[in-house]
């Protein structure tokens, strides 16, 4: 069992937290971070491109001109694929890019994650935020406090003053412990976790 440091809101040490080795402390290994990093970036893509084939374009509805006898080449419609403002061939239709990836490659992507962050220092437990109402100012003076200009923090449960306090800050993201991910937490170099959400983290991301 490793032990990182409890901070207050003025980057104050105010006591240790123990957490497990097999959630903090796993060897990074980029093929496994790579591979759950595509997998996000699938599922969020849209898959909205589309295009019209032959039969869904306007027209068509009569030959231009007879077969033979004309000097032009046959032609049986003007939404062929070869005349301007035809149908298009293979293009792209609606679709979804997601597909599934083992459960366990997921948490141990992440759990590599959260243990470069602590192995790199760039992962702060605090004891509280010490915000009493919806303040931007005091929340951008707490991450300046700690040299964080780029930043995810993690609660324990939804927290309505943290989120509207940070959310005209740029680059800061509020999530709750279960919407850790990967792809956040390498976006944003620093991370934030309210001491109460290390133990969720580590029941919820134990092999």
């Amino acid at each position: 069992m490793a032990t990182l440091p409890v901070y207050d809101p003025q980057k104050q040490k105010v006591g240790e937290i123990s957490v497990s080795d097999d959630v903090f402390g796993v060897v990074p290994k980029t093929g496994v971070i790579h591979e759950v990093v595509v997998w996000q970036r699938a599922k969020r893509r849209a898959g909205t491109a589309c295009t019209k084939t032959r039969s869904e374009v306007s027209g068509g509805g009569r030959k231009p001109w007879r077969q033979k006898g004309t000097g032009r080449a046959r032609a049986g419609s003007n939404t062929s694929p070869l005349w301007k403002r035809g149908g298009t061939v293979f293009g792209p239709k609606p679709r979804s890019y997601s597909y599934t990836l083992p459960k366990k490659v997921r948490k141990l992507g992440l759990r590599m994650v959260l243990s470069d962050k602590v192995m790199s220092d760039r992962l702060y437990v605090l004891k509280e935020f010490g915000l009493q109402e919806i303040k931007t100012k005091d929340m951008a003076a707490l991450l300046a406090r700690f040299g964080a200009n780029k930043a995810v923090i993690a609660v324990k449960d939804k927290d309505e003053v943290l989120e509207l306090s940070a959310r005209n800050i740029p680059n800061v993201k509020v999530l709750p412990q279960e919407g850790l991910n990967v792809y956040d937490l390498l976006k944003h170099e620093f991370l934030f976790i309210h001491e109460p959400a290390v133990e969720a983290i580590e029941e919820r991301l134990k092999p």
